[in-house]
């Protein structure tokens, strides 16, 4: 069978870079390639987040592996079977999606969701107004260091630790751009049903406390200038820690990208993923009552 053709749509991200190169460079190490999929083309355009200049050199890199980079979006998605929304700005997302979701191409739209809740909401009105097939989430949930955390405490985790990096958003929120790494994490330890947020800002870490109504409760530290990910897992009689190998996560995300391209189901589910940023953004409004309880929003 061919390769599937994939557009990739942003360019101010460096997983613009990083998962076309696991698809179309012949360099890469066989381990990490990932058979059947190709990028053939990629929609270019400034955010906050990337100037000209730093479009210019991933350009240059795609152009390399054979990738057509172009400013017309009509011309990204001429010869495509599936697309790749690939923007580093969350506020660009809605606008986007809501010019492929009639398209009749599954769509990965890459972390995080939106930029807020209503944009969040938007999105997945469109999605079921067009019956688009689509999913959203970061790298983070598919370390296989969790999903061994979780096995190793029996599956029913009562309490659940992560933490992870918060880098600086160029625009926006950072604790939605990159605190949804950790956030996901969570999701993946815990499951669905957060029902009230608290946060403070501590200086060099944001710390969450999310409750899930059942004496089962999460915490993630989002810390700044750090890179590092991991956590644990405790059921009521043992507890198991976990740290993120950073250099597969890529790899590991593109294998679930590539499954649902062949018409598997998601992964991780769009109301789940909402659920994700109305607890980034519960967590929010919590910061800035002082650290008060805050409901997490339902969809």
């Amino acid at each position: 069978m061919d390769a599937l053709k994939i557009a990739v749509i942003g360019l101010d991200t460096s997983h613009s870079i990083a998962f076309p190169k696991l698809m179309n460079d012949p360099t890469c190490a066989p381990d990490l390639q990932v058979a059947g999929l190709r990028v053939v083309s990629c929609l270019r355009f400034e955010t906050p987040f990337q100037d000209a200049k730093g479009l210019d050199a991933r350009q240059q890199q795609l152009e390399a592996w054979g990738v057509k980079v172009t400013t017309c979006l009509d011309e990204a998605l001429a010869d495509c079977d599936a697309i790749m929304m690939e923007i580093n700005d969350p506020a660009y997302h809605l606008d986007y999606f809501q010019r492929l979701a009639a398209l009749g191409k599954p769509i990965f739209l890459d972390k995080p969701l939106a930029g807020t809740l209503a944009d969040g909401r938007a999105i997945i009105a469109e999605m079921k107004r067009c019956g688009t097939r689509v999913w959203s989430a970061s790298s983070l949930p598919f370390a296989p260091g969790i999903q061994a955390a979780i096995d190793a405490v029996g599956g029913a985790v009562s309490v659940g630790h992560c933490f992870g990096a918060l880098g600086t958003a160029p625009a926006g929120d950072s604790l939605i751009w990159y605190g949804v790494h950790s956030f996901e994490m969570l999701q993946r330890l815990m499951g669905s049903g957060a029902q009230s947020v608290r946060a403070v800002d501590l200086g060099p870490a944001v710390v969450t406390t999310v409750a899930y109504g059942d004496g089962r409760y999460g915490v993630i530290e989002s810390i700044r200038n750090q890179w590092q990910y991991g956590g644990r897992a405790q059921s009521s009689k043992q507890s198991a820690f976990f740290d993120v190998d950073s250099s597969r996560i890529y790899h590991d995300l593109l294998l679930q990208i590539k499954a649902f391209f062949l018409g598997a189901e998601p992964p991780i589910s769009m109301e789940k993923t909402f659920e994700g940023l109305a607890m980034m953004c519960a967590a929010r409004q919590s910061i800035a009552g002082d650290g008060a309880a805050v409901p997490v929003e339902k969809l």
